[in-house]
């Protein structure tokens, strides 16, 4: 059996359609040095029917293992893949034809130990969809807490890439869930791991499919980075700050409302002239008037979302 040069290693709980869309996806790669291994983390709803659709089409391997978290369910699949280079892909992304190619394209330089790209939204998914994949990358919310620029470049696991060998430096995810990618990626920097961000090895990534949904996952977002904080100190900075002083702005603005309507009225003024900015920056880029009205609400519960599951994590309520 020749060893492949990619593993890519997917875990999935309770989403075979989703699965389904990403291995039918990995049939279209240009490159195909790869082999495939599904992690099913405990679920009650499996993907085994989905694996088996793909075994003539894929070199793919499935494996069912007790609920442990992603972070355990991607170290288990380190521990059975073969390639030189694990990559590691969410269960609800989509990976576009020529996303090899470019991995290819950089990995040829031979300075890089690990690597990841960038997420969008798909035009099949829902205009919502759309709008949350546009406020998780913008460089006007969260987004530009990921480090979007290549110097500051932090991969997530939606979407990483690292070589076998700089996995046996370092060993794979110390977190269960949660932020567990940050903590794994912070690690790559302390051990001096050449990290590189590849923009045209993006994935297209299916978010929530209701804005609750969105508000429970981002809220988590929330919560991981004080974990991370506290393994790594000095791993908070203010910019992480940012959607948390949203929410108490907010909360300060309803007190004042009680007592003064004109500066409580500027003050909402304020977070309407913000959450307008981030729709024009969505419509110049996606040309969508319905997209751009989405993410409205959708920037809304990120930064509430993520203010909310950082000061409950912070101060412990």
């Amino acid at each position: 059996m020749t060893t492949p040069k990619y593993s890519i290693i997917v875990p999935v709980y309770n989403r075979p359609q989703e699965l389904d869309d990403l291995l039918h996806s990995l049939t279209l790669q240009e490159y195909t040095d790869f082999e495939v291994l599904i992690i099913e983390d405990g679920s009650t709803i499996t993907s085994e029917k989905v694996f088996e659709k793909y075994t003539k089409q894929l070199s793919i391997h499935y494996f069912f293992k007790q609920n442990s978290g992603p972070g355990p369910s991607r170290n288990f699949g380190f521990e059975k893949a073969r390639g030189d280079y694990f990559i590691v892909f969410d269960s609800d992304c989509q990976i576009p034809a020529g996303y090899l190619v470019s991995v290819e394209q950089t990995l040829k330089s031979g300075t890089v130990d690990a690597f990841g790209g960038p997420d969008r939204g798909h035009q099949n998914f829902t205009a919502l969809q759309q709008a949350m994949a546009f406020t998780m990358s913008s460089m006007l919310t969260t987004g530009g807490i990921r480090g979007g620029k290549s110097k500051n470049f932090q991969p997530r696991s939606f979407n990483m890439g690292i070589s076998k060998e700089a996995y046996k430096k370092i060993g794979g995810f110390q977190f269960d869930r949660f932020a567990e990618d940050i903590e794994l990626s912070i690690r790559m920097k302390k051990f001096g791991l050449r990290v590189e961000l590849i923009p045209g090895a993006f994935v297209y990534h299916q978010r929530r499919a209701t804005l609750n949904e969105f508000f429970k996952q981002v809220s988590n977002f929330g919560k991981g980075r004080v974990l991370v904080g506290r393994a790594h100190p000095g791993e908070i900075k203010f910019v992480h700050w940012f959607p948390s002083l949203f929410l108490i702005g907010l909360i300060f603005i309803i007190l004042l409302a009680l007592f003064t309507k004109f500066w409580a009225g500027i003050g909402l003024a304020c977070y309407a002239f913000y959450l307008i900015a981030v729709a024009i920056d969505a419509y110049r880029k996606t040309s969508s008037l319905l997209i751009a009205a989405l993410v409205i609400p959708s920037a809304f519960v990120q930064m509430m979302g993520y203010g909310w599951g950082f000061l409950r994590e912070k101060f412990s309520f």
